[in-house]
């Protein structure tokens, strides 16, 4: 009995989870209630809290979400890839990222909206930007790859182009050639990374 309290328990989280998502676009994070997110999943504002005690830790779940998204979908590793050295590694990697952006493009608007708001959602959105940073950091440490002092704009520049990019997609959409970005950013990936 507990397995299917725990099944419902999943299913109602995540019928909240997606919600959120659809009310957030419908009318911003800010004007978004409680109870539109409550009523969009069918359920109640006493149930919405069971699960989320604010729509900042809705807004937290699905960051996480999209963090575990990239995790789990990864055919190698990004410290693998940067470790390696490999520009067809890197090329994949980044071509994988390109692919993702339409099914994290909601989750990203969501956050990006809350933490206009909300400080500790942008709080949240930095630590999921400095450990991929991280991730970087120890690859270059890893392959011994350039001086220690010059590693970490290294790794920032290197993301935060792949940031930026990623957000002038999901307002813009692609207003150059998704080949020709991506052959660019992997050329800048690896004059960064590797040479």
């Amino acid at each position: 009995m507990s397995s299917l309290r725990a099944a419902q328990k999943q299913l109602t989280r995540r019928l909240l989870l997606e919600s959120g998502l659809d009310t957030f676009e419908a009318k911003g994070y800010a004007a978004a209630t409680v109870d539109d997110i409550a009523s969009g999943a069918g359920t109640t504002r006493t149930t919405f809290y069971l699960h989320f005690p604010s729509k900042a830790e809705l807004i937290k779940a699905l960051v996480v979400d999209i963090y575990e998204d990239r995790r789990g979908t990864e055919v190698t590793p990004l410290m693998e890839v940067v470790a390696s050295g490999e520009r067809g590694q890197i090329r994949g990697w980044l071509a994988h990222r390109f692919e993702q952006w339409p099914s994290t493009m909601r989750k990203v608007t969501a956050a990006q909206q809350a933490a206009a708001c909300e400080p500790d959602i942008g709080e949240v959105i930095e630590s999921w930007f400095e450990g991929i940073v991280g991730e970087i950091h120890q690859a270059l440490d890893m392959a011994e790859r350039f001086d220690p002092e010059s590693r970490h704009i290294r790794d920032v520049l290197s993301f935060g182009q792949l940031e930026f990019l990623s957000r002038r997609w999901q307002f813009e959409g692609w207003d150059v050639d998704r080949d020709r970005a991506l052959e660019t950013l992997t050329d800048s990936w690896c004059h960064l990374l590797c040479e």
